[in-house]
């Protein structure tokens, strides 16, 4: 079989690519003084307004009993503007640990480089310009491939090679965030789905071996999920299944991890987040919701009510 010049991809400075997605079109960090409460206990005890209170009590309680909160994002949270108020929530002391997929590694780089993300993917298509930004695959690949050779996994080694860097826009990253306040964020990859894997820099080896000690840390964190909380944030397929197969480990282990909660946020509810996020791991004990709508709304409002619950004094 002939094979592909790979040595000869052309590729080109990110600098000088269009992106749709810039930082200063982020959300703001919410003040102490917002009190958001009285607008929802105003809202109806009735289905989702109903679960959405529920869901921002048992996360404040949770929280306050010093809990896992836990936090599995698809990338698209990153590119709708949502980092800080995330990062925000890391700084309190309130999110516990972060999984990732392998995009949400790319956008949260690009953040951090170049305060921009997400390229046209229709418009570089047509001429093989998609995905051959220089600088994302050459940063990634080589901290990859250096921090599991020094023993890390992915979440951990992209994490710190963005805070040694130095990176201009490092404040947006959540990634950075996790290394520099010491929280897991464990990254968990599908070998050739991501624009980094496209590239010669790509080592499988390295990006295998450190997906695979992610999913060990990860499945650390859903051991001790007992009384706590977890999200799956727009992951449709990975993320759901990886939930499932750790709580498998856990349980398998001896492990007690059964009252729980576990949310679904979506803007479209999809099989696997709702069968192995929501109702597989609660049949016989727990608590699980499904909230329906844009990450750029609930995501805010649910973070807005849980700071305001928190504030409060009990």
């Amino acid at each position: 079989m002939n094979q592909l010049p790979w040595d000869k991809l052309t590729t080109y400075s990110i600098k000088g690519r269009q992106s749709k997605i810039r930082k200063e079109e982020f959300s703001k960090v919410l003040s102490d003084d917002v009190d958001i409460l009285p607008f929802l206990q105003s809202l109806p005890d009735i289905l989702a307004a109903k679960d959405l209170k529920e869901v921002i009590a048992d996360t404040a309680e949770a929280s306050r009993n010093h809990k896992i909160v836990f936090l599995a994002l698809g990338a698209h949270v990153i590119k709708v503007g949502l980092t800080p108020l995330i990062i925000d929530l890391m700084e309190r002391g309130i999110v516990s640990g972060i999984a990732l997929n392998g995009a949400g590694i790319i956008h949260d780089f690009e953040l951090a480089y170049i305060g921009q993300t997400s390229e046209d993917v229709a418009a570089e298509l047509e001429d093989g310009r998609f995905g051959m930004a220089e600088e994302t695959a050459a940063y990634l690949n080589g901290a990859i491939t250096k921090g599991v050779s020094e023993g890390m996994g992915i979440g951990e080694a992209v994490g710190k090679m963005i805070l040694s860097k130095k990176l201009p826009h490092t404040a947006y990253s959540l990634l950075a965030a996790g290394a520099r306040l010491n929280i897991p964020i464990t990254v968990h990859v599908a070998i050739g789905t991501d624009i980094i894997h496209m590239h010669p820099s790509a080592d499988g080896a390295a990006i295998g071996e450190g997906s695979l000690r992610d999913f060990r840390r990860y499945t650390e964190l859903i051991a001790l999920l007992e009384g706590g909380v977890y999200f799956n944030i727009g992951s449709a397929v990975l993320l759901p299944e990886l939930f499932l197969k750790a709580l498998t480990i856990a349980r398998n282990l001896g492990r007690s991890v059964r009252n729980f909660t576990v949310v679904n946020m979506d803007f479209i509810q999809h099989y696997r987040p709702i069968t192995n996020v929501v109702k597989r791991p609660t049949q016989r004990q727990g608590k699980g919701y499904a909230l329906t709508g844009h990450h750029e709304i609930m995501l805010p409002l649910l973070i807005a009510g849980l700071l305001a619950q928190l504030n409060r004094p009990r």
